[in-house]
């Protein structure tokens, strides 16, 4: 386990990877519309799937579908399980986790803090 990345190898290649990590919301509002679509945006760019699961639940969401996201109504303070499964699936989970981190670069695009 590397930053809080679990990471386990499977069949049929050594590109097929299966990826989990946990990461906490800091952003002000939480996931409302712009991050929301900040973060599905950047899932979709990634060939593997993306879920993700809120404060512990078993619901794991599509986290490429903007609806799914701004649905679980994300709040500041959430608890998010990001996982992925195929190709680049470490990569997807280390950008997401990272956008999270930097809430959303929304200080850079708007001047302000969250």
């Amino acid at each position: 386990m590397t930053n809080g990345l679990r990471i386990e190898k499977q069949e049929p290649g050594p590109l097929h990877v299966n990826c989990q990590t946990e990461v906490e919301v800091k952003h002000g509002v939480g996931l409302h519309a712009r991050p929301s679509v900040t973060f599905t945006r950047l899932a979709k760019s990634f060939p593997c799937s993306i879920e993700v699961a809120v404060n512990g639940s078993d619901v794991w969401l599509n986290g490429k579908s903007i609806i799914k996201i701004m649905g679980a109504r994300i709040r500041k303070g959430s608890i998010l399980r990001i996982r992925a499964d195929g190709i680049l699936a470490e990569e997807a989970i280390r950008a997401l986790k990272e956008l999270i981190e930097r809430n959303f670069d929304e200080e850079k695009k708007h001047g302000r803090t969250a």
